[in-house]
């Protein structure tokens, strides 16, 4: 298959652009590399998938539809998979802008060039935010209308956007809810790669609540994989991808503890008003119709991430975090 990724500089967009290319599909990355973090991370994937001649790069901003429309012109794709987006559910509360006109407006753009260009299928990234307020397990078909952050709101509004093309022109959708990805090259805002970071520097850990709070920690491997998975699937489906065991904070800074070798230093704070207590993911639908099971425990995960660490310290230890 000839494939549009976008967001391929981003940690799951990299793993699903590596997975594809692995399998001899031709894969067309864009990505706007702004410097939401470090962007020398960013370039690190980047660089990790030039090797393949089946990939092709080009630095892109979803928002400037009329760049866009160009790679569509340029290349017959036979599915999108939208990776991009802005994301961090504390820091779009500071500035929900740039998440609205990237994550509505950037998915909206897409849709309409795939109407215009006849590409049939999309793969959307959306997230575990959503179910704010919600009984566990999380159940792809529990109302999801009372989103608490911008975040949560964007990708929700990405999704009704994405039905609307689906209902009216036939798009083949098929929506991901992913719960809280990690891996080597993670993403440093979000807890693994933020604390493993901080225990190798002896930086204190800040949890905002009293750590036991918990999260369905997923490798990024294994989200690849259902998301490579989902090509084969037609119509309009929501599809929960998660480890189906959520982990304690608190948890995860012991694991980190044992395999840095490194006694982390933790600042407790309070509870952030946008966060969830919990997060769990019922995947009896992925099981079904992806065929997916994920492999990887957080023991084994936290132990590739910081392996990963070690092997790369000599440039991560100056990232700006």
């Amino acid at each position: 298959m000839k494939i549009l990724l976008t967001g391929s500089a981003g940690l799951i967009g990299w793993k699903v652009a590596e997975s594809l290319l692995k399998s001899g599909h031709e894969v067309v990355g864009v990505d706007n590399l702004n410097n939401y973090y470090d962007p020398k991370l960013k370039l690190y994937r980047i660089e990790t998938l030039k090797k393949y001649p089946n990939f092709k790069f080009y630095k892109l901003d979803l928002e400037n539809r009329e760049a866009l429309e160009i790679i569509f012109q340029e290349y017959s794709f036979d599915a999108v998979i939208n990776e991009a987006a802005r994301a961090g559910v504390r820091y779009s509360i500071e500035n929900p802008f740039v998440y609205y006109s990237t994550n509505i407006l950037g998915t909206l753009n897409l849709l309409e060039l795939m109407k215009k260009y006849g590409v049939n299928k999309l793969i959307l990234a959306s997230t575990s935010s959503l179910y704010a307020g919600q009984s566990i397990p999380f159940k792809e078909g529990l109302s999801v209308n009372t989103p608490i952050s911008p975040y949560a709101a964007s990708k929700r509004s990405a999704e009704v956007t994405a039905y609307t093309y689906h209902y009216l022109y036939g798009i083949s959708v098929i929506i991901l809810r992913y719960f809280t990805v990690y891996g080597p090259a993670g993403r440093p805002d979000m807890a693994v790669f933020n604390f493993i970071y901080k225990t190798f520097k002896g930086l204190p850990i800040e949890v905002y609540g009293d750590g036991t709070q918990k999260r369905d920690f997923t490798y990024v491997d294994d989200v690849a994989e259902a998301t490579v998975r989902a090509l084969k699937l037609k119509g309009y489906e929501i599809i929960n991808v998660g480890n189906n065991k959520p982990r304690a904070l608190k948890e995860l800074i012991n694991l980190i503890e044992e395999y840095t070798g490194k006694k982390a230093r933790v600042i407790y704070k309070d509870f952030h008003k946008a966060d969830m207590k919990e997060t769990w993911a019922d995947i009896e639908k992925a099981r079904k119709f992806l065929n997916w099971t994920p492999k990887t425990s957080l023991e084994e995960g936290i132990k590739k991430t910081v392996e990963w660490f070690k092997e790369n310290w000599n440039w991560i230890k100056d990232l700006k975090v």
